[in-house]
């Protein structure tokens, strides 16, 4: 190869080096897209406090006295509709429930005797007589001395027979009515006795125990508060005057107490009326199952205001802030083209983007995803 030539291919080749160089030092590697701030126009919101709770939740009381037997689980438990839950001592009313189906046995015998005494009297009277047989006296006293009083007025047997058939029909109702206290009386003892089981009134678990086994409860006493944990809301009380801003069936942005977590809340249920002290209205917000929250943990639900004018602010995504410490900061590139990192103040996050409060304006360029090595001195 010419010697001459050597020296002029290597000289090319460092010119295009340093020429690559001056272009990469006029766009410097940035590790992220560069994307203009837009501005989006937001209705003010007020952030109000609430508390997660369950669909449903009952707390079960005893409603009979008694000792407590049998607890069938403990928190976190989870029991199908129908399961006994706590059962408690019921040795007085079985012996109540025997002695009310022994007085029902004796009812029972009662009517049938008085019945059989009533259809004889039906079917074949029976005269009073002192002696039996086919005695004369009692021959001649049923074929003489009893017609002869008859014909004269002195007796009225049809009179007689009518008023043995009355007591012995007024027998047959009696016995019939003792058979029907009898069936009350066991009924009553049944549901007495029903009354010291308390069952899943639906599928769910026990979030909380009031007892333990052997102690003794009165009526009204709280055993255990039962709940259904698979669908959860949650609770706030909105003051009366940002009302106008809700309806069923909203979407609202909510914040767990779990990491800061975003979720979506759906308005389900608003209360017919007021507080009349607070002066707030309850309402109840659907949350999505797979969320993680449980059931008393706290969240924060940002509610509309109407009384607000809505203003535009700029919005850009979660991505691009970095964080320095607590403060939250972007990329934001300025005329020389070089990255700049800017201190903000952060609004409500709306789906992966987030909005500005201050520090930044629309119509800026920033990183939408800056590396990690980016170091830049704050710029405000």
């Amino acid at each position: 190869m010419n010697k001459k030539i050597l020296p002029l291919a290597l000289s090319g080749i460092l010119g295009a080096m340093c020429m690559h160089s001056a272009i990469n030092a006029s766009e410097p590697v940035l590790g992220g897209g560069i994307e203009t701030v837009e501005e989006r126009t937001v209705g003010a919101s007020v952030s109000l406090s609430g508390t997660v709770v369950p669909y449903k939740e009952v707390t079960l009381s005893a409603q009979m006295p008694g000792r407590v037997v049998t607890i069938s689980g403990k928190e976190g438990d989870h029991f199908k509709q129908g399961s006994t839950l706590v059962e408690l001592d019921d040795i007085s009313l079985k012996a109540k429930l025997r002695a009310a189906e022994a007085s029902l046995r004796n009812s029972e015998a009662s009517m049938r005797n008085a019945g059989v005494q009533y259809s004889r009297e039906l079917i074949s009277p029976q005269r009073n007589s002192t002696q039996g047989g086919m005695g004369m006296p009692t021959l001649f006293d049923n074929m003489m001395t009893k017609p002869m009083a008859g014909m004269m007025g002195h007796n009225k047997p049809g009179l007689e027979r009518g008023a043995n058939l009355t007591n012995l029909q007024t027998n047959v109702e009696q016995a019939r009515g003792a058979r029907e206290q009898a069936l009350s009386q066991i009924e009553t003892i049944n549901a007495m006795m029903r009354n010291t089981l308390s069952k899943a009134p639906f599928d769910g678990v026990i979030v909380k125990k009031f007892i333990e086994v052997g102690d003794t409860k009165q009526p009204g006493q709280p055993l255990l508060k039962f709940a259904d944990i698979n669908k959860l809301q949650i609770r706030v009380d909105v003051p009366a005057r940002l009302m106008r801003g809700i309806r069923e069936g909203d979407v609202v942005s909510a914040k767990l107490d779990i990491n800061n977590v975003i979720i979506e809340a759906r308005v389900a249920q608003i209360f017919p009326m007021a507080d009349k002290q607070r002066h707030t209205v309850t309402v109840k917000f659907d949350i999505p199952k797979a969320s993680p929250a449980a059931p008393g943990m706290y969240a924060e639900v940002s509610i509309p205001d109407v009384t607000t004018q809505a203003r535009t602010i700029p919005l850009i995504p979660k991505a691009a802030v970095k964080w320095r410490s607590s403060l939250p900061g972007v990329y934001v590139i300025n005329a020389q083209n070089k990255p700049e990192l800017r201190l903000l103040r952060l609004g409500e996050e709306i789906g992966d983007k987030i909005t500005v409060l201050s520090g930044l304006r629309a119509g800026e360029r920033i990183l939408s995803k800056p590396a990690g090595n980016i170091s830049s001195g704050w710029s405000k």
